[in-house]
């Protein structure tokens, strides 16, 4: 508050400015407090009982305002003091600073006075400095003319690998080098001058000039070689250890005495002139002589394995060399650790350095042999040398070696890459030999089919060739072979094998069929007797090969079943396919066996002599002798063929209408002489229920339900009888049943209409598993009578 104020008590003088005008938000400030009070005035004194606490309430507002008046005082007060405070410090820093400044201002006119009294001091420095090389030179000159004869000295003891007293000699000349090279350095480094004020003075870090480095280096030119020719020397006998341990192991020793000395000094040197503005390191230090030891032993390893003969390494020689590498890797093991362990610290652990050497000329030697064209039987060397050899007891898993490396730490000898690489190879190299040795048992097989003799029979009597056992010997041993490997491997030669069976499948179908159209072609020269009996031969040889591939299939994991390939082998359904061909070649040969004899069936002469079917009984009797010959069960199965074959025979030749009834007793004796036939028929077939599954529908009880519809005596019945017909065989038409009511004929057309009528309605669907048997037989179309108007029909 100004005085002018105070002396008004704190009203504003009626000639100054509103003090709305300089700060408008004081004036915004007191409207709303003025609005606030009278809000809360009006609020308070609106009830006249509160009118009588007036006073109190002025007294509590003075109290406020007077406290907010003490407040801001004080604020204002402690606020004025800590500006004057600041005040002060600023005045004692001004005067400091003039103070500074003036001290500053003498200090450079001493040194400019200074300077010109260094520039005197000049030539003393000089002397100063010439009268240390001279000192430097006069205390060095022993050492420098003993020099060339110590070098000379030191070249013998190398040559003569005397190396313990050879590296004593050259860390002396090494040392006096150093020293030459730091009593230089130390020289040099004070003759730099001191600048002016502005300049930079020299220090004893300076570089060593060029010419004198190269004066040294000249000097002493005779140390860097003796430094080349003792490492040489050095890295021969670590070279040759291997022999040395077995014959004289002290200079193998002297070399690691050395290779430790070396390893010292550049440890020590590295410690004590590490700094920045130390000493600096003599030359060709540090030589990590130690890490070198470790190279030149695996390179003399690497060298060990091209010893090895590679003149026979390809074909049979394969294994042999890989058993030679493991023989000669086996031996110098033992040398490292029964002999070069005991010359070496302990920390060098040598043995299981030599065998991360040999790992790692091993992982390289193999890569190079994979990359080769290789056969199969190298394949499996290698593989069996990697997998097996190479992991026994008798090699890296010996067990004083595996405490000396960890097999994680030297990792696979081949990686899973290279090995299914390796694996693909072998699996693809056996298929193209599986695949030839197939191809030329399939032409054997081939040529044995045109053998004018029976094919062999085996211990129990059946018919066979050489083909499956061909066959199964070789998938069985190559999945042997495969499993000596892994059983990745063998699945993967059995799923190969499959594939072969199917392919070799497929084409023996498609001899097969040949077979059968040379042998229908030169059917009339008669020049193979033995065709039935080859294709018997054919049906046993398919299910041995079926017997060997169930077991070759049960063999493979089931883990990898279809792994392998999207679409994999289906070799039963190529043997399902030939065996059905051949089958039905030998269905045609009994059939065309029995086409001679098959007219005079059903004819009147048969009716009354019964001629043909004692032949044809005799051709069935001959067949099912030769179907003895087939294993089970397509033994059984052409049985049934033979045995359906018959009957649909039979009852095609009643369908021709070949024999017409004319009376009762012809009827009679139709019957009768249909039921003789399947009399007959069943004393040949009279083994087949024995040995194997009955058919759902026997073919035979056909006959005697035909001769029942025949021998029929009352026509009207004809209705249940073709009712129980039609139950039986749902297959059979209506033309079959007019056809059998033609052979009866005494059926009239009201008859024939209302049986004709009933079978349209019934025609029952063909149940499941139905084997029909109607069906192949075509009902022949009748004759019509049709007349023209000729004078022979008037």
């Amino acid at each position: 508050m100004s005085a002018v104020d105070q002396k008004n008590g704190g009203d504003e003088p009626q000639d100054s400015v509103p003090a709305a005008e300089v700060w408008p938000e004081v004036e915004r400030a007191e409207r709303l407090a003025r609005g606030a009070a009278l809000k809360w005035a009006s609020g308070v004194f609106c009830r006249p009982e509160n009118l009588e606490r007036l006073s109190q309430y002025k007294k509590r507002e003075s109290q406020r305002t007077a406290s907010v008046h003490t407040r801001l005082k004080s604020m204002v007060q402690s606020y004025l003091e800590g500006v004057g405070w600041g005040l002060e410090q600023l005045r004692e820093a001004r005067a400091e600073l003039k103070e500074v400044s003036q001290a500053l201002r003498k200090a450079g006119l001493e040194s400019d006075q200074n300077a010109d009294g260094l520039k005197s001091l000049e030539k003393l420095r000089e002397a100063a400095v010439s009268h240390r090389q001279l000192l430097a030179a006069v205390s060095n000159l022993p050492r420098l003319y003993s020099v060339r004869s110590t070098v000379l000295e030191t070249e013998r003891l190398v040559e003569s690998r005397r190396l313990l007293e050879a590296h004593a000699r050259l860390m002396d000349l090494e040392r006096w080098q150093d020293d030459i090279l730091w009593q230089l350095h130390g020289t040099t480094g004070t003759t730099g001058t001191t600048g002016t004020m502005t300049g930079t003075t020299g220090t004893t870090g300076s570089v060593l000039s060029s010419e004198d480095q190269d004066l040294v280096a000249k000097y002493f030119s005779g140390v860097g070689q003796l430094v080349d020719a003792l490492a040489r020397e050095l890295w021969a006998v670590v070279s040759s250890a291997l022999a040395l341990a077995r014959q004289n192991p002290t200079p193998f020793v002297s070399a690691v005495r050395i290779v430790e000395r070396e390893e010292a000094l550049d440890r020590a040197l590295q410690e004590e002139r590490g700094g920045t503005n130390g000493r600096p390191l003599p030359p060709g230090r540090p030589r990590g002589w130690r890490t070198h030891f470790f190279q030149v032993l695996e390179e003399a390893v690497s060298a060990r394995f091209r010893s090895v003969s590679y003149l026979h390494t390809r074909g049979p020689g394969l294994a042999g060399h890989l058993s030679a590498l493991q023989h000669a890797i086996m031996a110098d093991l033992a040398t490292v650790r029964h002999l070069l362990e005991h010359c070496v610290p302990p920390h060098y652990h040598l043995t299981g350095a030599y065998l991360r050497a040999s790992h790692r000329c091993l992982h390289a030697h193999l890569a190079q042999v994979s990359s080769w064209d290789l056969e199969s039987g190298e394949i499996f060397a290698v593989l069996n040398w990697v997998l097996h050899i190479y992991n026994s007891p008798d090699m890296m898993g010996h067990p004083e070696l595996v405490e000396e490396v960890e097999k994680e730490e030297l990792g696979p000898l081949i990686s899973t890459e290279g090995l299914e690489q390796l694996q693909s190879k072998y699996v693809q190299s056996v298929r193209k030999s599986v695949s030839e040795w197939m191809h030329k048992a399939l032409q054997v097989e081939l040529q044995d089919w045109q053998r004018d003799q029976e094919p062999d029979t085996d211990h129990e009597g059946f018919y066979q060739t050489s083909l499956p056992t061909i066959i199964t010997q070789m998938l069985e041993e190559n999945a042997r072979v495969a499993l000596m490997i892994g059983p990745s491997l063998r699945d993967q030669t059995i799923q190969m094998g499959l594939y072969e069976m199917e392919n070799l499948l497929n084409r023996f179908r498609e001899a097969l069929v040949e077979f059968g159209k040379e042998h229908r072609r030169d059917m009339s020269n008669n020049k193979n007797k033995f065709y039935l009996h080859y294709l018997l031969a054919s049906i046993s040889n398919c299910i041995i090969l079926k017997k060997s591939t169930e077991s070759l299939q049960q063999q493979q994991s089931s883990r990898s079943a279809g792994r392998f390939s999207r679409t994999p082998p289906n070799p039963l359904a190529a043997l399902d396919r030939a065996v059905r061909r051949a089958c039905r070649l030998v269905m045609d040969q009994l059939l065309l066996d029995l086409q001679p004899l098959l007219p005079a069936l059903l004819t009147r002469p048969w009716l009354v002599q019964g001629d043909p079917t004692p032949k044809l009984c005799s051709v069935l009797e001959r067949h099912l002798d030769l179907y003895g010959r087939v294993r089970p069960p397509c033994r059984q199965r052409l049985q049934e063929e033979a045995q359906w074959l018959m009957v649909v025979e039979y009852v095609r030749a009643l369908m021709q209408k070949k024999l017409v009834c004319r009376s009762a007793d012809e009827r009679r004796q139709l019957a009768q002489q249909m039921l003789r036939d399947d009399q007959l028929f069943r004393e040949i077939f009279h083994g087949l229920e024995g040995e194997g599954s009955v058919p759902e529908v026997n073919p035979l009880a056909l006959l005697p339900v035909l001769a029942e519809f025949i021998r029929l005596k009352d026509p009207a019945m004809l209705i249940l009888e073709v009712s129980g017909l039609a139950a039986k065989y749902p297959d059979i038409s209506e033309d079959h049943v007019s056809v059998l009511m033609d052979v009866r004929g005494d059926v009239s057309r009201d008859v024939r209409g209302a049986v004709l009528d009933l079978l349209e309605q019934s025609a029952p669907p063909l149940p499941a598993g139905y084997r029909p048997i109607f069906t192949d037989i075509l009902v022949p179309p009748p004759t019509m009578a049709f007349c023209l108007p000729t004078a022979k029909c008037a």
